[in-house]
């Protein structure tokens, strides 16, 4: 029987189990896992979000391989006041460097929110400079190069201060509080996968 959990990754955790340097923070520090669970995909130190945790690898499979084209949104927070012709160009798709080679990224679903949206600090704060200013994006990708988002929007000259994964399909990250996980049945993650079993 596979095992499913949703989790809220606080921004300077490691999206792994096993720890690199003493000082650092993983997901062992969040909870006691069962040893077979393992993240599908993962977010970077500097990100937060929703995490999905499983021992399905048929899912994991699914979830991580190009040709299915899964979902995944993020809130984007970047320096500075982003301009139209920047959206479209992540709308698009630009050119980054994966693995040493160049990629063009698949078309995104990229809507600037203005008024920010209303989301808890993040502890430690994003360190703002007072002249100037900064926006926030909802992303939709498609696909889930290694630091993706980030490398998008650096090639748009914003840099990302601040990156959320809200959902994963139609699996949300909702009202979770950070640092918390809940188990989910396989049937409600395929639903909202929609996978077949």
């Amino acid at each position: 029987m596979h095992r499913y959990f949703l989790l809220h990754k606080p921004y300077n955790y490691l999206s792994q189990f096993t720890k690199e340097m003493p000082e650092h923070l993983t997901l062992a520090d969040l909870g006691d896992f069962p040893k077979e669970v393992y993240p599908v995909g993962r977010l970077d130190k500097d990100s937060e979000g929703l995490l999905l945790l499983t021992d399905d690898k048929a899912l994991n499979h699914r979830l991580l391989n190009p040709a299915f084209r899964h979902p995944r949104t993020y809130l984007v927070q970047v320096e500075g006041a982003i301009k139209q012709q920047a959206l479209e160009s992540l709308r698009k798709g630009v050119d980054i460097r994966v693995n040493k080679k160049t990629h063009h990224t698949l078309p995104a679903k990229v809507e600037l929110l203005n008024p920010p949206p209303e989301i808890e600090e993040r502890d430690p704060p994003v360190r703002f400079r007072a002249n100037i200013p900064t926006s926030w994006m909802r992303m939709t990708l498609i696909e889930g190069k290694n630091r993706q988002v980030r490398r998008m929007c650096a090639k748009v000259g914003y840099p990302v201060l601040r990156l959320i994964r809200v959902s994963i399909g139609k699996l949300e990250l909702e009202h979770l509080p950070k640092g918390s996980h809940i188990e989910i049945e396989k049937d409600k993650i395929y639903r909202a996968l929609d996978f077949k079993r």
